[in-house]
């Protein structure tokens, strides 16, 4: 059993479990939860990188520093979509390792370009359409994950697993204002830069008129892949069985596969991108763009792949046959959705919303001045995120106790009720001239909300591993992990529109009517008279 490619995995036979079975789930589950982190790093790192940008006085508008955040979470989500497929077509060693190095990429080039100010925007566009190699690693890590482990520990398994697996957005948001205070690879940091307003920092170390290295943003990131790319080849399995990878071909066929399937969906993320760019003054485009984009990448991963890949996608695209499918894709998209989105605008709110004084000219225009009293961002934008990455295995293992369905319910309820907070002190803040008046309430109960997204990722993966069988979950996890990824486009979007329009609060308020459809969706498919699946 020490091989690469494990031929016989039966983890439901107690015997096998403690014999073999314990023991190389743990390793693989503790390697890929290293890499996992990273990857939400890489992806999300943008979130941080531009309130640093708008610090440091890069020509960029508030509206493309909020687009750069977003183009990172279309691809991130878009690619999630083959990485569903992945282990079942490539094994899960090849899979986490190829897909960990080339997060490299986009590091590598963050190192490089964030050096020089005068750096045009399209650039670092490119730069976050590549750091959605990250976001896309969710699914193919969660489904890998999910083959190693018994039903009755899938709750703390997907938990741990994703719940520290998110804790790469926290050490984003905590790593990159730390590195950027002193040169960490000297010459490789670039020359400094100095600081045109504050924002504050875990340390109070970045003030005002103060050094900067932007470069480490992107270095940092490099020295962790490169060791974590090595443990992955050198620690990780393929499950060789026929209900998880059963044509396992060679590491470089099966790396060859991910890469064009990953072709495909970068090709269908970037047409989608031109439109709402190219048409970005009608806000109603991106919600045709994006179910285009989501069933243009299906058909064509199909269509476009070999005979074998087509014939093994067609029988894991039996998934959506199920309407079971798509019920946990919409209630999923609420929690998981939220976290990531949440995390991704989190820093330019707090920096737009209370950093700044909107004052409504007699023109009607909106104008934006410093506000000297606005919180320092960097010491609080890391908090929501979290402390939802950090309850995440609490919430799987509550579910575990006492079902998903009835832990979904009362996350989507607090979630429905914390929203509307959140969106009202968006709403009296944007409109005072002390904004900072109004920042505790809305913070605390953001903060509230992002426990609730964290206890009901949780959750909502154990319901999935419940309903669907073991040849369906893991690219059920896979799939319904793709889609909601897209919240980490629409939700710094959506922010960002009605921040331009001067009612940041509708944003929250459209976020509270689709978590009310979640919950009543929940409550009828799962815990209802009706329901078909009894709290699963």
């Amino acid at each position: 059993m020490s091989k690469v490619d494990i031929e016989r995995w039966d983890v439901e036979n107690q015997e096998f479990w403690e014999s073999k079975g314990k023991h190389i789930a743990n390793r693989n589950l503790w390697i890929s939860i290293p890499s996992l982190l990273v990857g939400f790093a890489v992806w999300l790192m943008w979130g941080i990188i531009t309130v640093q940008m708008k610090n440091l006085g890069f020509d960029f508008s508030q509206s493309e520093l909020f687009t750069l955040t977003a183009i990172a979470g279309l691809t991130g989500a878009t690619l999630r979509i083959p990485s569903s497929f992945f282990i079942r077509l490539a094994g899960g060693r090849n899979t986490l390792f190829f897909t960990t190095a080339l997060l490299m990429i986009p590091a590598f080039g963050a190192g490089v370009f964030l050096q020089d100010q005068t750096t045009p925007l399209w650039v670092f566009q490119i730069l976050a359409f590549l750091s959605g190699f990250g976001g896309g690693n969710f699914a193919s890590s969660m489904s890998n994950i999910s083959f190693f482990f018994p039903k009755r520990m899938q709750g703390y398994a997907l938990g741990m697993n994703a719940g520290l697996g998110n804790f790469g957005v926290t050490t984003m948001q905590i790593l990159i204002p730390l590195v950027m205070t002193f040169p960490m690879l000297g010459a490789f940091s670039g020359g400094s830069m100095i600081l045109k307003s504050n924002s504050g920092t875990i340390f109070k170390r970045i003030m005002a008129g103060s050094e900067t290295w932007l470069a480490n943003a992107g270095w940092v990131w490099m020295l962790w892949l490169i060791p974590l790319a090595f443990f992955g080849w050198t620690g990780l399995n393929n499950i060789k069985t026929k209900n998880v990878t059963p044509n396992l071909k060679s590491p470089l066929v099966s790396m060859g596969r991910i890469a064009w399937l990953l072709l495909i969906s970068f090709v269908t993320a970037a047409i989608g991108l031109y439109f709402i760019l190219t048409f970005k003054q009608y806000t109603w485009v991106k919600w045709f763009v994006l179910p285009a984009v989501i069933g243009s990448t299906v058909f064509l991963m199909k269509s476009l792949s070999p005979s074998e890949i087509k014939t093994n996608l067609s029988r894991q695209f039996k998934i959506f046959d199920n309407k079971h499918t798509w019920i946990m894709t919409i209630i999923y998209t609420m929690t998981f959705g939220s976290f990531i989105g949440f995390s991704a605008a989190v820093g330019l709110s707090i920096k737009f919303i209370f950093g700044v004084k909107h004052i409504l000219g007699a023109d009607g225009v909106w104008q934006h001045i410093a506000n000297p009293e606005g919180p320092a961002t960097f010491m609080f934008a890391w908090v929501g995120a979290f402390i939802g990455a950090l309850i995440r295995p609490f919430g799987g293992k509550l579910a575990d106790k006492v079902g998903g369905a009835i832990v979904t319910q009362f996350v989507s309820i607090v979630m429905v009720i914390s929203a509307i907070g959140v969106g009202y002190y968006a709403k009296l803040a944007y409109q005072s001239a002390t904004p900072q008046e109004y920042f505790m309430p809305f913070f605390i109960i953001l903060v509230i909300l992002f426990t609730a997204t964290g206890i009901g990722n949780g959750s909502t993966f154990r319901t999935i591993s419940m309903v669907f069988n073991e040849e369906q979950a893991g690219p059920v996890l896979g799939w319904t992990s793709a889609v909601a990824a897209y919240g980490a486009f629409l939700i710094p979007k959506v922010i960002g529109e009605n921040m331009s329009s001067g009612t940041p609060e509708l944003a929250m308020y459209g976020f509270a009517a689709f978590y009310s459809v979640c919950a009543v969706l929940n409550w009828w498919y799962y815990l209802g008279p009706k329901a078909e699946y009894k709290n699963p």
